[in-house]
């Protein structure tokens, strides 16, 4: 969620019957998603105490109920008005009915989607306004009660920069509307219309001391008073005198800052006033400032309006006082309790204003309560406004016209919606939280909302469509639709559950008389002749024709006596010829008016089906999106299925693709999905998701895999699942083996490049023989993660690489022998080529090589050099002594060096398995190219479960500047270009290049997890980041063939920002520090690898600035040990050469003669 208003309570008021408890469950889903930000301490969905309470009443006891709340947590036994001393609260009222949705006007949903929002629901007007005004409107204000109404669309500009210093009173927010539209509306009445640029606020004499307070200079002036000319923006008090005389008072901002917002105090409230009211209420513009639903009571207003729900008759509008027995009071917010702040009325005036005696006291309580203080207007430049009304016109154009630049959200055709036929939707029309199939066509101008339908079907223009279910297609097929409003609802009839259609005309108008009005678009007398139907059928004879309207029509089938219930019981109305049986079921059917449908509507049963509509596309989507291999995240769909308790369906649906796929790269991302779903279902808890992932329990379905058994695999998976959702403990470690099994299936798809892998026949060196290998380290400078897989062979990648001598010399090596005795010895030499062994490990067994893909197991690497090589079968029946000595007469002894610290981040163990490789290969009698190698270490890598892409051999094993890329497609194939640098370039780059080592390390393996895991979730961020990889690597490329030093440090910096986005928490502090402290005398800087620590290379805007930079880090705190390496451009690659050994010799290996 962006940043914005942190809430201490949001609460939903609801009418009396609407569904509370549904109301309840939806706000803490969306306090579940984030959508609430971070720490509502109260979140309440509160039903007014009677149904005729009113906007007034309902926000009195939505103030008591929080304030009563927040009190008890705070540990008060009574209601203590300290509680909204710095509370800042908002209250969101429902309020009436609405036509055109059966959960009101603020659960419409709105043809939008929040791409970023971490969990995927439809967006309603709630959610818009919710969105509003934490993070638009609200921002800067002080602690108080912020009021708003539901019933409108509301579009705020992203900083309305709304002038809150010192702010004291009440303030409620208008929009700039047409004299036209206002009308049939409420405007403000303002003392001072101010423009932009001005801070103007017009106050009346008693509140001076407040303005003084506010910064205003105020000054008066004696009788005979005169304003002065004034040049700079003013203060008018318009309705009073100076306390002396009776003048009006003057003053002047003290300061002034420019402001979009006008600003001035309200003198009146009117509504659908007269053109001359209006005109009255106009600014320079000639626009007229709206009432848009929203005010703003600070904590002392707010705390003096809840002082007054203690005092008859205003304790009739609070839950307190109906338990209490006071008869019941009906209040509005705006023209009750705002307007007794107006300036510009008297108290005789305002509680002459209300209806009857109780509503009179209320007003006169209201005025000795509140009229002190002041009523500000804010009026939002470019703001937009759209009231929900119940014109069908209206409704259907605000859900197919695309809202205002100033709204958060942008509609779209589709949204939250499958298609099958999406070139069927023409422009303009919308689709909301529908599931299509087949042929739909939709006109422009027309709305389908949570259906769920079968084509073919044509839905012609001015048409809303919602509710409708699968089973309600085949009435709609061949009946093409045009003007028409049809609607599923979910109704109780006392505790019966039921559904039932209405149906009615874009034209029609609920409320007016018959005699002047239409229904289905026509005159009530054109439909009862075409019909049959009669006005007795419709009305009571009783019934006065004034009241005779759409309204009150019993036009809608509720029940039959034998029958159920179709879509057909109203559909026949559209065309009734012929229609005798039709007419006759009609009567004898238990009919409703839309009057009597509204108290009986089940919201709860209507959001419930909203949600297994949302779910079952949703399952639509994850195919789609799997199969199609396209690159939308999943995860905030994984998210709001597992909060909303959908996650089982999604399993199956997951475990369904993952076993019919055809592609095992479809199959991996599915599993690696169903890991996200376990994590989720965790709730953060259980454990880091990065973990082991060979138990046992888990050997059969991963067997299944690694036979090719993709489907069976899947189910013995799903099985096992069953056993581990008991805890998040369990659920994580469920997770971890879902992405132990994705990683059997990435390697397999790797293991696709083993066809590029060619070794050829060699001569066979003598026994005791050494074949020695010699390798450069490599730096990256651009690109690295883009090789990584899954992400090399779906995206695609390129890498610019170096390959690097470090302190003149190649740092990493390996050289093999055959000896006499069949076994396998293997040693690590440590950092140099002629040291003791550190470790030495003998292998006389096959299953002494069984933990070859245990990464930290001794020797595991070199294991795996010898089965990925050949030389070794693995598994096998036949002995590993029975195997050297049939294919080599005996055994062999490797030993492997590397002068790099562990976790360099320069290549080190791809590039050393690749030594080893060429040298195993070497001694073996075959020899293998650098393109095969390069490949080949691909392979090991797998089989090692290291993972890890081809950068780093590309690096090591092929010499000098180059660029290595790989096409999105499979079997993976590493192509390298040579990048043709400016004669003498190298030279220069190497005199401008140095290693700072700083003394971090890091296992780029936990790295790795992390980034795989967000790959396969699709996050938006790291899609993006993967196609500037590799753009930013072709760029570095043409830098170097350039010569350009800046351009390629400006490619290092973007190559930073890069590595970081992939994988957050790749730049300890200490780094930070150290590349700020030479970030003036560089061109750029990276960590090398994938970060976390090892090795930092900078490129110096100086050559040969050694010692100057060791001088700059050491006057530097916090850096620990660190050490600086000069760095050269390796251009002649590995070297391997076969040498001699005399056994009566005491030379040290390395010593020996070449052959």
């Amino acid at each position: 969620m962006a940043a914005g208003v942190e809430w201490t309570a949001i609460v939903l008021t609801c009418r009396r019957g609407g569904g509370v408890a549904a109301l309840q469950r939806e706000l803490e889903l969306r306090r579940r998603r984030g959508a609430l930000g971070r720490r509502p301490v109260l979140v309440l969905a509160l039903e007014d105490p009677w149904a005729g309470v009113g906007s007034g009443g309902a926000t009195l006891n939505a103030v008591l109920v929080a304030a009563e709340h927040l009190s008890a947590r705070a540990g008060c036994t009574v209601v203590s008005a300290d509680a909204l001393k710095e509370a800042r609260i908002l209250i969101l009222h429902t309020g009436r009915e609405f036509s055109f949705d059966d959960c009101g006007r603020a659960f419409t949903c709105l043809p939008a989607e929040r791409h970023r929002a971490a969990a995927e629901a439809p967006v309603c007007n709630l959610d818009s306004l919710l969105g509003t005004v934490t993070r638009r409107l609200c921002v800067g204000s002080p602690p108080g009660v912020w009021v708003c109404s539901t019933d409108m669309l509301l579009g705020v500009p992203s900083v309305p920069e709304i002038d809150w210093e010192g702010f004291q009173g009440v303030r409620v927010i208008a929009v700039p509307g047409s004299q036209a539209y206002a009308r049939n509306h409420g405007v403000y009445l303002v003392d001072e219309q101010v423009g932009n640029s001005s801070h103007i606020q017009a106050v009346t004499p008693a509140w001076s001391p407040l303005w003084m307070s506010r910064g205003f200079a105020v000054s008066w002036t004696r009788s005979p008073c005169a304003v002065p000319e004034v040049s700079a923006p003013m203060v008018l008090w318009m309705h009073g005198s100076c306390p002396c005389c009776g003048c009006l008072a003057w003053g002047s901002p003290k300061s002034s800052s420019a402001s979009s917002c006008s600003q001035g105090l309200v003198r009146d409230i009117i509504y659908k006033g007269t053109e001359a009211q209006i005109q009255q209420c106009a600014g320079p513009d000639g626009t007229v400032p709206l009432v848009c639903g929203v005010v703003f009571f600070s904590s002392s207003a707010a705390e003096q309006l809840l002082a007054t729900h203690v005092i008859p008759p205003l304790d009739a509008c609070t839950y307190m006082g109906l338990d209490s027995g006071a008869p019941p009071i009906q209040l509005s917010l705006f023209f009750d309790i705002v307007l007794s702040m107006a300036g510009g009325m008297t108290e005789e005036d305002f509680v002459k204003g209300g209806g009857d005696a109780s509503v009179r006291r209320a007003r006169s309580v209201l005025w000795t309560a509140l009229h002190a203080f002041p009523l500000s207007v804010a009026c939002i430049p470019d703001a937009s406004y759209d009231y929900l009304t119940t014109a069908a016109s209206d409704h259907i154009r605000s859900l197919t016209l695309l809202p205002s630049s100033t709204s958060h959200l942008r509609f779209c055709k589709t949204a939250h919606s499958h298609v099958d036929q999406p070139l069927l939707l023409e422009d303009g029309s919308s689709v909301t939280n529908c599931l299509l199939e087949g042929a739909v066509r939709l006109a422009a101008g027309s709305v389908i909302q949570h259906c769920h339908l079968q084509g073919p079907l044509e839905i012609g223009p001015g048409c809303l469509l919602t509710g409708l279910t699968v089973g309600s297609s085949s009435a709609l097929q061949g009946r093409p639709l045009r003007d028409v409003v049809l609607q599923g609802h979910h109704v109780r009839l006392r505790e019966l559950p039921c559904r039932v259609f209405t149906l009615t005309g874009r034209l029609d108008d609920w409320q007016s008389p018959a005699e002047e009005a239409t229904y289905l678009n026509v005159p009530w007398a054109e439909f009862f002749h075409r019909t049959g139907i009669r006005k007795g059928d419709l009305w009571d004879a009783e019934t006065p024709q004034k009241d005779r309207c759409l309204l009150s029509a019993r036009l809608f089938p509720v029940l039959h006596a034998s029958e159920a219930l179709g879509l057909e019981d109203v559909l026949w109305l559209l065309a009734p010829a012929a229609s005798g049986d039709r007419l006759a079921r009609w009567r004898a059917a238990w009919r409703m008016s839309w009057q009597e449908l509204l108290p009986c509507l089940d919201k709860a049963a209507e959001l419930g089906a909203r949600r297994d509509l949302f779910f079952l596309q949703g399952q639509r989507k994850v195919r789609r999106m799997l199969l199609g291999r396209q690159d939308g995240s999943l995860l905030p769909l994984i998210r709001s299925a597992v909060y909303e308790g959908y996650h089982e369906a999604l399993l199956s649906t997951l475990d369904e693709v993952a076993s019919t796929a055809d592609d095992a790269g479809i199959a991996a991302r599915a599993l690696a999905c169903i890991a996200d779903v376990l994590g989720c279902m965790a709730h953060g808890e259980g454990g880091l998701r990065s973990g082991p992932a060979a138990n046992r329990e888990w050997a059969l379905a991963f067997g299944h895999l690694e036979s090719g058994d993709i489907a069976g695999g899947v189910r013995e998976l799903a099985t096992e699942r069953q056993k581990w959702m008991s805890s998040p403990a369990l659920l994580v470690r469920a997770a971890r083996h879902y992405e132990g099994a994705e990683q059997i299936l990435i390697r397999q798809a790797v293991m696709s490049s083993c066809q590029f892998v060619t070794v050829c026949p060699a001569e066979l060196p003598p026994l005791g023989h050494w074949v020695q290998v010699a390798c450069p380290a490599r730096l990256d400078l651009s690109g690295g993660w883009s090789d990584t897989p899954p992400i090399t062979y779906e995206h695609g990648g390129a890498v610019v690489d170096v390959a690097v001598l470090v302190d003149g010399c190649r740092p990493i090596g390996a050289r093999v022998r055959r000896i006499g005795e069949p076994e396998l010895r293997l040693a690590s030499l440590g950092g140099a080529p002629w040291g003791e062994a550190a470790v030495e490990l003998v292998c006389h067994e096959l299953g002494q090589l069984e933990n070859y893909c245990q990464p930290h197991a001794p020797g595991a690497l070199l294991k795996a050099a010898f089965i990925c090589t050949q030389i070794v079968q693995f598994p096998s029946q036949k002995p590993l002594r029975d195997q050297l000595m049939e294919n080599f007469g005996g055994g062999f002894e490797v030993h492997t060096w590397s002068r790099l610290p562990h976790g360099s981040g320069l290549g080190t163990s791809s590039i050393l398995a690749g030594a080893v490789m060429a040298a195993l290969y070497r001694a073996a009698g075959k020899v293998a190219g650098t393109e095969s190698l390069i490949h080949a270490v691909l392979h090991l890598e797998q089989r090692l479960t290291t993972g890890g892409g081809w950068q780093d051999q590309v690096g090591g094993l092929v010499p000098g500047i180059k660029i290595g890329r790989s096409e999105a497609r499979l079997p993976l194939r590493v192509e390298v270009e040579e990048i043709l640098v400016p004669e003498g370039f190298a030279r220069i780059l190497s005199d401008h290049l140095l290693l700072v080592y700083t003394g971090k390390t890091r296992l780029a393996r936990n790295l790795l997890q992390d980034v795989v895991r967000n790959w396969y979730a699709r996050l938006p961020s790291i899609v993006q980041n993967a196609d500037a990889l590799v753009n930013n690597a072709e760029e570095c490329a043409q830098a170097l063939r350039q010569g350009n030093l800046p351009l390629i440090g400006k490619c290092l910096d973007v190559y930073w920002q890069q590595k970081k986005c992939m994988a957050p928490g790749c730049e300890p502090l200490a780094v930070g520090r150290m590349m700020d402290a030479l970030q003036p005398y560089v061109y750029g800087q990276c960590l090398a690898g994938a970060g976390g620590g090892g090795f930092l290379y900078v490129l110096t805007k100086v050559p040969q600035q050694k010692e100057a930079l060791h001088q700059i880090l050491a006057k530097t705190e916090g850096l620990g040990n660190f050490s600086i390496h000069s760095i050269e451009v390796d251009t002649g690659g590995f070297s391997m050469e076969v040498v001699g050994c005399d056994p009566n010799s005491s030379a040290h290996p390395g010593e020996d003669t070449a052959m």
